[in-house]
């Protein structure tokens, strides 16, 4: 399972970074704690799915796009 949530912290961060923001200003769209965004990215911990749903939509984006590459 650490695996996949890599795979989606490694999505997130890739979405964030194109999209030219910081954690910072992700945590600020979401509502989120900045180091909420972080522990997403790294992989650290289990992301909730309601967390996940908020930070693609911060990104602009439909949640699936974080769970598979396109």
């Amino acid at each position: 399972m650490q695996r996949h949530r890599w795979e989606v912290g490694r999505r997130i961060r890739t979405y964030r970074v194109g999209a030219g923001l910081s954690q910072v200003q992700l945590a600020d769209r979401t509502g989120l704690d900045h180091r909420t965004i972080s522990r997403a990215e790294n992989g650290v911990h289990a992301t909730s799915i309601d967390v996940i749903y908020r930070i693609a939509v911060g990104l602009g984006l439909p949640s699936w796009r974080l769970f598979h590459d396109e």
